[in-house]
């Protein structure tokens, strides 16, 4: 398979990046900055909202693993994956988005979600809502094939690569030990299988540690 990362410089991007490679998939990395920080051999420096049709054309999927850390620039969640889906429109080419864990449900009803608790921490806030805003915009897209990926509530960069994980959907869900937990590798893991299998078109589904 042929696949595209972009904003492949952040550190989950460059967990999906590694786990593609090491599974036999032709990577192209795009990244902003001048120095590649993946293992892709194919580094294009660029950034997302300037890539064109031409540069996406021919991919089996792409990854957006765009991420914003200040406030003020949270709203460009929301920019550069309609950006992707803007270029992406109407082509078999997939796009999968790393996503947040902040707009997963609490309810069966799904009226209620982790940023809406009493407990949620106010300095995540933003980005919940952000990328909250993100989901509910490609919901709407259906000239694209999108999956957007969550991951549990405790996202460890450094965590350790189990290689197993529970596949869940819309809600927020606990493993065994009742954690929400998941690294950074085994949710590559979980990308990745997304990436090979193409079975949540059009989905928000979720990702914890087995």
């Amino acid at each position: 398979m042929k696949i595209a990362v972009v904003a492949a410089n952040g550190r989950v991007a460059q967990k999906v990046v590694k786990e593609a490679l090491e599974r036999g998939m032709e990577v192209t990395a795009f990244g902003r900055g001048k120095e590649n920080k993946t293992e892709a051999a194919n580094y294009v420096q660029k950034d997302i909202m300037e890539l064109t049709k031409a540069d996406l054309s021919g991919f089996d999927a792409v990854v957006d693993g765009f991420g914003a850390r200040k406030d003020e620039e949270q709203p460009m969640h929301l920019k550069t994956s309609q950006h992707l889906c803007d270029i992406l429109s109407g082509s078999d080419t997939r796009l999968l988005i790393v996503g947040g864990a902040g707009s997963l449900y609490v309810n069966p009803e799904h009226t209620v979600q982790v940023k809406d608790g009493a407990d949620f921490p106010a300095m995540f806030l933003p980005i919940a809502n952000a990328q909250g805003q993100e989901l509910e915009e490609l919901r709407g897209r259906n000239d694209v094939k999108w999956t957007f990926i969550s991951p549990a509530g405790d996202f460890q960069a450094d965590g350790e690569r189990t290689g197993k994980y529970i596949l869940a959907g819309e809600e927020l869900t606990l493993n065994s030990k009742g954690e929400s937990i998941i690294s950074y590798a085994d949710y590559a893991i979980a990308m990745v299988d997304e990436i090979e299998k193409g079975t949540h078109i059009q989905e928000r589904i979720s990702v914890v540690r087995a």
